[in-house]
């Protein structure tokens, strides 16, 4: 078996939707980033390339690449689950922790789970998002944005 580690963090903007992990989320603002700032996703797409040692999210998809702008997140972790089980891996599990003061999302989190768990082609049981403040502390505690920590366990094929 094998494990990797991923974290991803951007600061909201106006004018963008909230994605996450492939759910829009209802709130004011969404993520500034190249794609579609699926913070959630990113981390966790570092957790699965680290864990089969196919580098990161950067090598695959470029920010500087004009062809992943506004790139839909869940194409992109759906091409990294192509790659893990082309190297002979499968996924075991996945655990992911998201950081913000806003939104609250224990309302959204059956949905994420079964939104990713589809992208993996996975059973719910295999997925644990889960979403904890910062107590205020630092940039995420003072609202201006998102980060996420997420481990991977991948197993031979």
């Amino acid at each position: 078996m094998r494990i990797g580690f991923g974290y991803d963090s951007h600061r909201f903007a106006e004018g963008r939707p909230l994605v996450l992990g492939g759910v829009m989320i209802p709130f004011e603002k969404g993520l500034a980033a190249h794609s579609d700032g699926d913070v959630l996703i990113h981390a966790i797409i570092d957790a699965l390339l680290g864990a089969a040692a196919l580098g990161d999210i950067g090598s695959h998809f470029p920010d500087t690449d004009e062809k992943w702008r506004g790139a839909d997140s869940t194409d992109l972790l759906a091409e990294v689950v192509r790659e893990i089980r082309g190297a002979g891996y499968a996924i075991g599990n996945i655990d992911a922790t998201v950081i913000c003061e806003q939104p609250k999302l224990r309302p959204c989190i059956d949905l994420i789970r079964d939104q990713l768990a589809a992208t993996m082609h996975v059973g719910k049981g295999r997925i644990s998002v889960k979403g904890k403040t910062n107590e205020k502390m630092d940039d995420v505690g003072a609202g201006l944005g998102i980060e996420v920590h997420a481990v991977a366990l991948l197993d031979p094929l």
